[in-house]
């Protein structure tokens, strides 16, 4: 590793460069970030309703649903049941209070979204402790300036940890996906913790084991080999190189064992109860994964630079700046904890934006250790880019509410309209309001960056993260009724239930046919229907296409079913669901 010396750091600012950051404005756009988007809204598919069924059937279900991830009836074996678990919990405590003032299906899904809070705040919590903690070591610090004016290690590492905060709230990849109710939200808050506890461990060994180990049995319980994979990789790299942590290697004996015992206790009772579940969860964690292929890499450098808009670049510069440097831990740890999530996906048959969640953290930290190393101009020219692409976004996005509401621009008002058939469109003055005041909010940032010309070091990040919070508080307000139309399957589950309601004999059993998992899941939440596996029943779900039908795919026409009922969403042109009855009693 190369010498400490503070004058080979690329580090180089003045103390004015750290200046503090207002704490309001901090807690404000968390509050905004999460809170926003989190209600007035159905689950959506896939993971988003599938990870609410889970929840209900834990409740309503039979026993082992409690221990066993289940749609209704089908067993969901994949992931873990740590997301589960943890909004059952709140719908079971929460629920009967806010029935008092809704629906009981309602009342479910808003407290089936409180754990999203503690996700958010243990996912930000532990990136700006951790981040603090690699902030104020010697290894970062800037140059030490000739008479004086560098910012304290305090100070810096405030004005580290404040920018890496900022950054992974304007990650674009994960915003939506921080408002699921699944379990990447809770893997990705898992991989924080991890991340601050290896840290932790350099100055309080005892008390980062004890979290490292709870983020090791966590990590399994949220998304099973898949997110703990990596999780694991990463761990146990971040102590290779640094000579600090190769002395606290006994700790993490304490945590693999604290991880060891948790894991155990989910997994010997769920062997107990259904063989059947476990077989299944092991097969779907080892089939996932695979040997590379060319067409899978090229799907993941198409979409990753996406996902972790805007902090790539940023963390790829940190890379280079402090490349003479790329075994300290600032560098180091989050590297590992990049690179194995990165690596894992390479070898999984069908990564996505749960596995891309994993690169999230990591590169929002360092990220946050490349502003340092950023000569004037650049951080110049990157506030401008904020401020212009930002400004952009909120514009377009007040254009298209417009075209909706108004017919104008006719074109943009066309391609809307194909979108969202059927829709009626109307203005919500509340959600109008809101979205005014977060456009003013953004006006006044920018006009304070004019102005002012701030020298504090955090204004980029203070303005990408303000821009593109702002930019989806537009979109969960004034957008929020259409996608919501456009999502949801409350509708089309109410019409199939009506139509099970009015044609079901009694006694009659109700078979699905090439049912999705996402499917399966709403229309468990909206109405409970559980159709069963068993392919003797004489009334069936379908799910088809139109393109299927009129190319004579049509399922089960061997054995002539008389169609019962037919429907869809409005504006979905690939799916069609059938309710048949192959023959009459």
């Amino acid at each position: 590793m190369a010498p400490h010396n503070p004058r080979s750091t690329p580090a180089r600012l003045t103390a004015p460069a750290t200046a503090k950051l207002p704490r309001l404005y901090l807690l404000l756009l968390s509050l905004v970030y999460i809170f926003a988007g989190l209600y007035f809204r159905d689950p959506w598919k896939t993971d988003d309703v599938v990870g609410l069924a889970t929840m209900l059937t834990a409740l309503n279900g039979p026993d082992q649903a409690a221990w066993l991830p289940q749609i209704g009836s089908f067993a969901h074996a994949q992931d873990g049941p740590l997301a589960m678990w943890a909004g059952a919990i709140f719908i079971a405590v929460f629920a009967p209070f806010f029935a008092l003032f809704t629906s009981t299906i309602d009342a479910q899904i808003i407290a089936s979204r409180l754990p999203n809070l503690l996700w958010f705040g243990l996912m930000v919590s532990s990136v700006w402790y951790a981040t603090y903690l690699l902030g104020r070591r010697p290894e970062p610090q800037p140059v030490r300036l000739p008479f004086g004016g560098e910012p304290t290690e305090r100070d810096y590492g405030r004005m580290i940890a404040d920018a890496a905060l900022l950054l992974i709230l304007a990650t674009a990849g994960i915003m939506w996906r921080m408002h699921e109710t699944s379990e990447v939200p809770v893997i990705i808050a898992v991989q924080a913790l991890a991340f601050y506890s290896v840290v932790r461990m350099f100055d309080r060994p005892l008390s980062g084991a004890i979290t490292l180990g709870l983020a090791i049995g966590a990590a399994l319980l949220a998304r099973g080999w898949i997110g703990a994979l990596p999780i694991y990789l990463a761990i146990a790299c971040a102590f290779l190189p640094t000579p600090e942590l190769q002395k606290k290697l006994k700790w993490l004996g304490l945590s693999t064992l604290i991880g060891a015992i948790i894991c155990l206790t989910w997994w010997i009772p769920a062997q107990g109860m259904n063989p059947y579940w476990t077989e299944h969860w092991w097969l779907w964690n080892v089939e996932s994964f695979t040997f590379p292929t060319w067409r899978e890499m090229l799907s993941i450098f198409r979409d990753l630079p996406w996902f972790l808009w805007p902090t790539w670049p940023f963390a790829l510069m940190a890379l280079w700046q402090w490349r003479s440097w790329l075994r300290a831990p600032h560098v180091w740890l989050p590297l590992m904890f990049a690179f194995w999530p990165f690596a894992t996906m390479l070898f999984l048959a069908d990564s996505f934006e749960p596995e891309y969640s994993l690169m999230a953290v990591p590169f929002a930290v360092m990220a946050a250790f490349a502003l340092p190393t950023l000569r004037r101009g650049m951080v110049n020219s990157l506030d401008w880019f904020a401020v212009m692409c930002f400004s952009l976004t909120i514009a377009t996005v007040w254009l298209g509410w417009v075209a909706l509401q108004a017919g104008w621009p006719e074109q943009i008002s066309d391609n809307i309209a194909r979108q969202t058939e059927g829709y009626n469109a109307f203005v919500s003055w509340p959600a109008v309001i809101i979205a005014l005041a977060g456009t003013l909010a953004w006006l006044y940032l920018v006009r304070w960056r004019v102005l002012h010309r701030p020298a504090a070091l955090w204004r980029g990040t203070v303005l990408s993260a303000g821009g593109i919070v702002t930019t989806w508080l537009l979109l969960v307000t004034l957008w929020m009724p259409a996608l919501d139309y456009v999502r949801s399957y409350r509708d089309v589950s109410n019409a199939l239930a009506q139509a099970i309601d009015t044609h079901q004999k009694q006694g009659e059993c109700l078979q699905a046919v090439d049912l999705g998992v996402g499917q399966r899941a709403a229309f468990y939440v909206f109405n409970g229907l559980d159709p069963t596996s068993n392919r003797n029943c004489n009334l069936a779900i379908i799910q088809t296409s139109p393109q299927a039908i009129s190319g004579g795919l049509q399922p089960l026409r061997h054995l002539r079913p008389t169609l019962l009922w037919e429907g869809k969403r409005r504006p979905e042109r690939h799916e069609l669901f059938q309710l048949v009855r192959i023959r009459a009693q």
